[in-house]
């Protein structure tokens, strides 16, 4: 209903989409218990796949019961791209060294690889990326924490818009600027690239 206030049709859209997720992840259950079942030697795969999936179904589940929250922290924000982006990378790489067999060591050190990979690719998000969906990246978390109420109040008004129709992208991008948050988004960022580049030691 397009008379419908915002906030309305974002909690009934919220709710129909956790039950459809909830949904998806009951079945996906019960599929994965029947291959699991008679997984033979892909046994071990099988498990890898069925923990990263319901581990993405989580990580959606916590970002939409988030969406709009401004008070979401940076250890919050880093576990939802954990489950919902860094697991999937650490799962990928560590699949292909169980198939290479390159042993436990070096799967390991893949998976941690992907595991920080993954973390670093979701950090570089621009500014206002996913703003208007009621998703806070790691910048407008750092803008909200440094910025104070100029920063509060732009962000709650794309928000309210769901759109950049009061605000522009170029303002958001200029206050970001103003007080440190790419910086700051970039450093976090370089650290978990390092993080991920010392696992290739292994080889």
């Amino acid at each position: 209903n397009p008379d419908q206030p915002a906030g309305q049709r974002v909690a009934r859209d919220s709710v129909m989409i956790n039950g459809q997720s909830l949904q998806s992840a009951r079945d996906y259950r019960v599929t994965v218990n029947n291959y699991l079942a008679d997984g033979g030697d892909n046994l071990p795969i099988l498990r890898v796949l069925s923990d990263v999936t319901l581990r993405m179904i989580e990580g959606q589940l916590l970002e939409i019961e988030g969406n709009g929250d401004l008070d979401i922290g940076e250890e919050d924000h880093i576990d939802i791209i954990r489950r919902k982006t860094a697991d999937l990378f650490s799962a990928c790489l560590r699949i292909g060294a169980m198939l290479a067999g390159v042993g436990e060591r070096k799967e390991e050190a893949l998976a941690r690889y992907g595991l920080n990979l993954g973390i670093c690719f979701q950090m570089v998000k621009p500014v206002a990326s996913d703003l208007r969906e009621g998703k806070l990246t790691l910048p407008v978390i750092f803008l909200l924490r440094r910025g104070g109420r100029k920063a509060m109040d732009l962000v709650q008004a794309v928000l309210s818009d769901r759109g950049f129709s009061r605000v522009s992208r170029e303002e958001m991008l200029a206050t970001a600027r103003e007080h440190g948050v790419l910086d700051e988004c970039r450093a976090l960022a370089e650290g978990y690239a390092e993080l991920a580049r010392q696992e290739l030691s292994a080889f």
